[in-house]
């Protein structure tokens, strides 16, 4: 980094998407992964491999990891810079448990200049309806001092790691958060964008989940890409309405993190939540699906988002449908007829 020092960064979570973000940021920065696993923190460290979460994908050697947290979290908190940065690559089923785990651990052992964490899950809570920011101040609030922030976008985890270009937004308040994500991962393969919207991004980063499974429907049912692109559409109206309810803004998603990201998990063969609506379609349960390893946050934060806008007089078809499908066990076809079947109105 033209002979300065490099910033350090520790990601806690060794997913595919922790990985694939501690693969980025290694290349920029000082990176120390966390896997909560000790044979796979060994694997990474040492064979340079994920067999588990990225197989057949060779890992840099600049990239270490730990089984150990305090040693991720000492990895940051005592350089005395302020560009160190923690990712949380976790679920948002994990975020609550890792956020105080990560707060008790800040607590005792206060950090030595500026601190940022972004966090990278996108869904709802599945029980409470929070966002992830939500959680995240809720464990952080005795912490004022850090920098928090959202990162997301349109992003498979297994391109990310193979180093194919990729354009993500850091949303946050605090500036010197978003300028530690863009020193971590900004360059060569990745374009950092940054936004002050962290509800916005949030509320588009759960909902294009639930339209992914949507648009996984149709195409199973193999109803064209007519129907496809209306899906798209229309999904992104009810993503905007429901942001905005929530108090994102409008503009938010037209940019990478909502129609960007919708497009992205709606029609790409990587796309997990698009792969349940195809085995739905095909006439497979939603218990056989999960039970075969195929797991999606559209499936986990669908009902805390149709709950919101129910909540907030927000009328969400499209995720109705979805949750009427899954939950319900009303057949793909008679959803996508109900859809069609609904009054003309204006767009």
């Amino acid at each position: 980094m033209n002979g300065q020092q490099r910033p350090r960064v520790s990601v806690l979570g060794a997913g595919s998407w922790g990985t694939a973000l501690a693969v980025l940021a290694s290349a920029r920065a000082d990176t120390l992964l966390w896997a909560r696993n000790p044979d796979l923190a060994q694997s990474i460290a040492h064979d340079h491999a994920n067999p588990r979460y990225l197989p057949n994908t060779p890992l840099p050697q600049a990239l270490n990891a730990t089984a150990d947290f305090q040693q991720a979290i000492d990895h940051v908190c005592n350089t005395g810079r302020d560009d160190s940065l923690i990712i949380l690559g976790v679920p948002v089923v994990g975020l609550h448990s890792l956020c105080h785990k990560l707060a008790q651990s800040l607590a005792a052992t206060p950090p030595r200049g500026k601190l940022s964490i972004v966090w990278t899950c996108k869904g709802f809570q599945p029980d409470s309806g929070l966002l992830p920011q939500q959680i995240a101040q809720q464990a952080f609030a005795s912490l004022p001092e850090l920098g928090l922030g959202v990162l997301s976008g349109p992003s498979f985890a297994l391109e990310v790691a193979q180093g194919l270009p990729v354009a993500l937004t850091v949303a946050t308040r605090h500036d010197w958060t978003a300028q530690a994500a863009i020193k971590a991962l900004h360059g060569s393969s990745a374009r950092i964008y940054t936004s002050t919207d962290i509800i916005g991004v949030e509320v588009g980063g759960a909902l294009k989940n639930v339209m992914a499974i949507a648009c996984g429907i149709s195409d199973g049912l193999k109803l064209g890409t007519n129907a496809r692109a209306a899906l798209i559409t229309r999904g992104l109206a009810e993503m905007q309405r429901l942001g905005q309810a929530l108090g994102g803004q409008a503009a938010t998603f037209a940019g990478l993190t909502g129609l960007g990201d919708l497009v992205l998990t709606a029609t790409g063969d990587l796309s997990r939540n698009r792969q349940v609506g195809i085995a739905l379609a095909q006439g497979k349960g939603l218990d056989d699906i999960l039970a075969g390893g195929l797991t999606a946050e559209g499936v986990r934060c669908a009902r805390a988002a149709l709950a919101l806008g129910r909540q907030h007089q927000i009328n969400l078809p499209i995720t109705e449908a979805v949750c009427k499908v899954l939950f319900d066990g009303m057949a793909p076809g008679r959803a996508v007829t109900d859809l069609l079947a609904r009054e003309a109105g204006p767009e």
